[in-house]
């Protein structure tokens, strides 16, 4: 295990601090400096450094600017995106409050859909997902897309970003996203008690589905559940379900299967391998390819079963 620990901690400081605070158990002095490194160094400066004097990253809200579609993959370089990674990594808000990123973004930043203002949201689950969360993050006030989701939630309990096609059955990748969502603003906010509500239906869809099922056939829902991706970008699986239900402080039996994936997939040596990227434009790699060892889902892997055991 020391070696292990070893590997983890020889890493980019956006993963260091979370190996030291949940995984090595060091004082809160030791990983705070070193998630206060983030916005200097690695990752977040590199990413920092792609910011544009408009705020924007790629010159655009959620595709870069000029995308065409015709690329190979989704580009993961706009401004959702890189917001995205930025929180996961444990960015001091402060760092873009000092670039006055907030305010650029809601004064010069559109959706690419129907031109709609950067910090109301949109009609997409996912992206709506991500912009509450950013913006609770931010101290943006994000509420009317916390009660969008209110609204937005199917008869099954969970969500579809497809419903502006008229799709009334749930997904689980937009669900996951949803209460994602939800519980990043509940735990800022404490949430409102039609959002606490709707987060918990979300939880269940997937309860009930032991996080992997089809209702219909109690088989897989599809290969991916069990194929996990760093980073987890949209993609639904068992282990992206599991980090979600850790902070969310939910503990169900229902789990167990989903669990056991999880824990099937460790090599020998301890570590988790890289189940393949999710194609397209980056600024930067941050993890190994497919097939190799990966310090974040290792992270992700020991962290979820140290929870579920304690």
């Amino acid at each position: 295990m020391d070696e292990l620990m070893g590997w983890l901690l020889d890493s980019d400081p956006a993963l260091r601090w979370q190996v030291q605070r949940d995984l090595v158990g060091e004082p809160a002095e030791v990983w705070q400096a070193t998630r206060a490194r983030v916005g200097v160094e690695g990752f977040g400066a590199r990413l920092l450094a792609a910011q544009g004097a408009d705020g924007m990253w790629a010159g655009g809200a959620f595709f870069p600017a000029g995308f065409d579609g015709k690329e190979e993959g989704q580009p993961w370089t706009a401004t959702t995106w890189s917001l995205n990674s930025l929180r996961e990594w444990g960015l001091e808000p402060r760092v873009l409050h000092e670039r006055r990123t907030v305010e650029l973004l809601a004064a010069g930043c559109r959706w690419e859909y129907q031109d709609l203002p950067y910090w109301g949201g949109e009609v997409d689950c996912c992206i709506n997902s991500w912009t509450l969360a950013n913006g609770v993050w931010l101290g943006v006030d994000v509420e009317g897309i916390a009660e969008w989701f209110v609204g937005r939630q199917l008869e099954d309990g969970g969500w579809n970003c497809e419903w502006v096609e008229g799709s009334t059955r749930s997904s689980f990748h937009s669900t996951l996203n949803s209460v994602k969502g939800l519980l990043a603003h509940e735990l800022v906010t404490g949430g409102s008690e039609a959002s606490r509500a709707a987060r918990r239906r979300g939880d269940e869809y997937l309860l009930e589905r032991e996080l992997y099922k089809r209702l219909s056939t109690q088989e897989a829902v599809g290969e991916w559940v069990s194929r996990f991706r760093s980073p987890f970008r949209w993609g639904y699986s068992v282990l992206n379900a599991m980090e979600y239900f850790r902070l969310a402080g939910v503990k169900d039996p229902r789990m167990g299967a989903a669990v056991e994936m999880i824990e099937d997939a460790r090599q020998v040596d301890g570590t988790w391998l890289q189940g393949g990227r999710h194609p397209g434009r980056v600024w930067f790699e941050v993890d190994v390819g497919e097939g190799e060892p990966s310090k974040w889902l290792t992270l992700y892997a020991l962290r979820v079963l140290r929870w579920w055991g304690s």
